[in-house]
């Protein structure tokens, strides 16, 4: 890491500091390729944000960007006011603040002024600008940090907050980031959610008031609302035009995002931790970090933001984000909690004959007081149930091994059912009401991870199954319930920090895990896609979109997703909802993601299995260019009865455009499928693959050549008038 100090200097680096005409005032530049961000100091020392847009061309220009927005005072002075860039409550800020405190002596009123800043070069492409910022009449410190990502247009931005007071403070607000625009008008996107209904789009136009998109839930925290939003700045904002921006959250509990249109137009957007129940207690010398808040502007479409932040996540925050992924086969599905030794050896082998790399048990697998036969009982109870399982997990892994296959494992260490023995040793480590009738969330509770030995607990869990099993290469972290009967006997009287230690906690507990076993693969699921964020992404390689497989269903989910999260982070499954469905489309629509399966191939005829099993030769074949290369969304399903999407290899070699007709009307048009990021100058053979047994393609260009400027002008004959129907085109550089 290189030092840069850049106080009094006019440099050429992303980060400058460009001295103004008035005295003591300072400009602070966060660029990355495509967009500046421009903070500068007011006379009075106060920091406020001087523009956010497209990058400027002249560094000059930045001396002509307005200082602060000055309002003159009824006795004729003139008093700096604007978009100040962490506002805090209690002062002369008449709209929603970034930041609140109550102090020893009770005053909630802080101001805070610029001290210094540095900017650390970590690497060609990545910069840090870190600014410290201080009360004058209080010993509050507060921090900002801004990480850009220059080639893909990503900032990062959180806060660390901490004091000196004699005793401890509270904190009742704590925002990751405050943005400001002014733009004639605001079209937000934001995705709720319940159980198999996961990231459903919602559009509305923000005017003047409040929007809040907030969560309250605890654990299993995105259940009704993602972690994440679009922010149009146009009347309509499509794959490939209009400004916009996306932002997300990397904090697996509670957060809001505040959308405030005032008076005049302008619009602040606030994103961090939501703070409801959580005026935390912060002491002497503690430093409070926020989340991360991640955010790209992008000035051609939501297409290329969304491929930006994929590139991002893939190099920079997804974990093992350039590794491989493996293709599975689970049994819960077809068996649920009902198998045994002899059944699970069964399925090995119908695994092995798929061509999949490992197979992965599912629940049901612990617990012998209190056997795990339905979701009732035995959270908590690690132990191999005997009965199903009498030579335990090893015994499992070896019949994997024989089978030559890998073996992957079913966890939910966070949570804990009553009917357990766990529970009965330690009831205390429950969250749970001391003196109130319990309220159970799917007969289980939320372990209190707040505390460090119930951490401790967790963690040994999992140490405990991969210790013994040093071959297994695969879990499906599972987190079932929010937190319920909010009381913490850990916490005792410190209850509002629950909601935030406990997230701390499932950190603590991933972090062990991830430093210890860095080669095993984690898979983030929560009752489906109630875990979607970017710091929780930090320790899993993929999450689980929804329990909803469906195919139909599933292509909305998957395109929504998609907008913000890598195609190698997204798994998918081929599974027997939807039998109206063929196998082929249920299998071409989770292929457009990290392929897996959870099925019994003993429910196929024998050219079905002969299909799957060539689709998952082709999967794996095509990985280079589904997991890794650049995704387009061409078709909208939104728009009609057929929706279409491309992988394209960055050195635009390779591409699979996929296909799918949904329900198409009676004699329909159909219109070709304009392919996108091709070198048009180039020649591409196009080639239909994943085809059944015994038939051949019907596409009419299949097995032909032409330019990738024809392809992507004129198109391919993809959509048909059968409904769930699909191709899968494999497009090569001749």
């Amino acid at each position: 890491m290189r030092h840069i100090n850049i106080k009094n200097s006019l440099t050429a680096l992303s980060l400058v500091f460009v001295s103004s005409v008035y005295a003591q005032e300072e400009f602070i530049r966060i660029s990355t390729d495509q967009t500046d961000l421009i903070l500068k100091t007011a006379p009075n020392k106060r920091l406020y944000q001087a523009y956010l847009g497209e990058r400027l061309i002249n560094d000059s220009d930045i001396n002509e960007l307005p200082h602060y927005i000055a309002r003159p005072g009824s006795d004729g002075s003139v008093t700096p006011r604007g978009w100040e860039v962490y506002p805090v409550s209690g002062g002369e800020d008449f709209f929603d603040p970034a930041f609140g405190i109550t102090h020893n002596d009770g005053n909630m009123t802080s101001y805070l002024y610029y001290r210094s800043h540095e900017v650390n070069d970590i690497d060609d492409n990545v910069r840090e600008t870190i600014i410290k910022m201080a009360d004058d009449k209080y010993p509050l410190d507060i921090t900002l940090h801004y990480m850009t990502f220059a080639k893909e247009n990503i900032i990062k931005s959180w806060t660390e907050i901490s004091h000196g007071e004699k005793k401890t403070v509270t904190l009742n607000q704590y925002a990751s980031s405050m943005l400001y625009f002014e733009s004639p008008k605001y079209v937000l996107h934001e995705y709720s959610s319940d159980h198999s209904q996961e990231a459903k789009l919602q559009t509305q136009e923000l005017k003047f008031g409040k929007k809040v998109v907030d969560t309250k839930l605890g654990s299993r925290a995105a259940m009704f609302t993602h972690p994440f939003f679009q922010l149009g700045f146009t009347d309509e904002v499509t794959e490939n035009h209009g400004k916009v921006l996306f932002g997300t959250l990397g904090w697996t509990g509670n957060f809001r995002f505040t959308f405030e249109v005032d008076n005049v137009n302008n619009l602040r957007v606030i994103s961090g931790i939501n703070p409801y129940a959580s005026n935390y207690e912060l002491k002497p010398g503690e430093v409070f970090t926020t989340p991360e808040f991640i955010f790209t502007l992008g000035y051609n479409g939501i297409g290329q933001a969304s491929r930006d932040i994929h590139d991002w996540a893939r190099k920079y925050q997804l974990k093992d984000g350039m590794g491989d992924r493996r293709t599975l086969l689970n049994n819960w599905e077809a068996t649920g909690m009902d198998f045994d030794e002899k059944i699970l050896g069964e399925w090995m082998v119908e695994a092995k004959n798929l061509g999949v790399d490992m197979f992965l048990l599912d629940d049901g697998w612990f617990a012998n007081k209190y056997p795990r036969n339905d979701d009732k009982a035995g959270l908590g109870d690690w132990e191999p149930n005997r009965e199903k399982l009498p030579n335990g997990i090893p015994g499992l892994v070896d019949a994997a091994k024989k089978a030559g296959i890998e073996f992957g494992l079913w966890v939910e260490p966070e949570m804990v059912n009553p009917k357990s023995e766990l529970f009965e040793k330690h009831p205390d480590w429950a969250i749970r009401q001391p003196n109130r009738d319990t309220y159970y969330y799917r007969d289980q509770l939320v372990l209190d991870l707040s505390n460090p030995k119930v951490q401790d607990y967790a963690f040994g869990v999992v140490d405990k199954i991969l210790s013994e099993n040093p071959d297994l290469t695969y879990l499906k972290w599972d987190c079932n319930s929010p937190i319920t009967n909010i009381y913490s006997p850990y916490l005792k009287n410190k209850q509002n920090n629950l909601y935030v230690d406990h997230v701390r906690g499932i950190y603590n507990i991933l972090k062990r895990v991830t430093d210890k076993y860095p080669d095993v693969e984690i898979m983030m699921c929560s009752g489906g896609g109630a875990r979607c964020d970017y710091e929780g992404l930090k320790y899993f390689g993929e999450f689980w979109c929804s329990d909803n497989t469906d195919p139909v269903d599933r292509l909305f989910i998957q395109w929504n997703f998609s907008q913000y999260f890598p195609i190698k982070a997204m798994a998918a499954h081929v599974t027997s909802w939807n039998k109206d469905a063929s196998i082929k489309f249920r299998t071409d629509v989770a292929m457009m993601c990290k392929l897996g399966f959870d099925i019994s191939l003993k429910e196929l005829t024998a050219d079905e299995q002969q299909f799957c099993a060539e689709a998952v030769a082709n999967f794996k074949r095509l990985k280079p260019v589904i997991l890794e290369g650049d995704f387009y969304r061409l078709v909208s399903p939104y728009d009609g009865n057929h929706t279409a999407v491309m992988h394209v290899t960055k050195d635009q070699n390779k591409a699979t455009l996929m296909a799918y007709d949904i329900f198409p009307g009676f004699k329909e048009k159909l219109y070709p499928v304009k392919l996108q990021g091709l070198d048009p100058a180039r020649r591409y053979r196009v080639k239909e693959i994943n085809l059944m047994p015994g038939t051949e393609s019907v596409l009419p260009e299949n097995n032909k050549v032409y330019s990738g400027d024809y392809l992507m002008k004129v198109g391919l004959d993809a959509f048909s008038a059968t409904r769930m129907n699909s191709k899968v085109i494999e497009i090569t550089v001749e």
